[in-house]
């Protein structure tokens, strides 16, 4: 198991879902995948693709100035 980072600050939907979607694909079960992001739909956008693809969103944090940081478990 191990912790991977992406970021896609600066990048607008679809985008950040469409970057961890191809990310995923490099990840083993229980490794844990940190996004950080500043798109203002990420939050519901990233909860949605864990719930349609059984991964588990660890949390989705704001962490001020428009930005958010996720953890997802696969």
């Amino acid at each position: 198991m191990s912790t991977h980072t992406l970021d896609t600050l600066g990048l607008k939907c679809p985008q950040p879902i469409l970057k961890v979607a191809i990310k995923a694909k490099e990840l083993q079960p229980g490794d844990i995948l940190e996004v950080m992001a500043d798109c203002h739909s990420f939050p519901d956008d990233i909860k949605a693709w864990c719930s349609k693809t059984n991964k588990t969103l660890l949390v989705c944090a704001d962490e001020g100035s428009g930005k958010f940081k996720a953890q997802i478990q696969f």
